[in-house]
């Protein structure tokens, strides 16, 4: 190892360059749905759903929460909640 890496190095360097894009662009990402979906395939040769798949993946890894803790840990928080509001969603009366 290089003995003037620093630690930002040696973390960022468990991630791949697709990785480290994926968060880089989710970090600046558009807010409208037609724009990112846009921006996803232009910037990252991506479908959308892909993209989704990689980001969800992504931010259980160690390496990624210490590359963009905010980001992952605001991430973490987002699907949390929508996995917490999904299972107390009622379907209408049970009897």
């Amino acid at each position: 190892m290089d003995e003037n890496a620093t630690g930002d190095d040696v973390r960022a360097s468990v991630l791949s360059e697709r990785d480290r894009a994926v968060l880089d662009f989710e970090q600046r990402a558009p807010a409208a749905a037609g724009a990112r979906e846009a921006a996803i395939r232009r910037e990252l040769g991506l479908g959308a759903v892909r993209y989704q798949q990689l980001l969800n993946s992504l931010i259980d890894r160690p390496a990624a929460l210490a590359y963009a803790p905010m980001l992952v840990g605001r991430l973490q928080r987002l699907r949390a909640a929508r996995r917490d509001a999904r299972a107390t969603r009622s379907f209408g009366p049970t009897h």
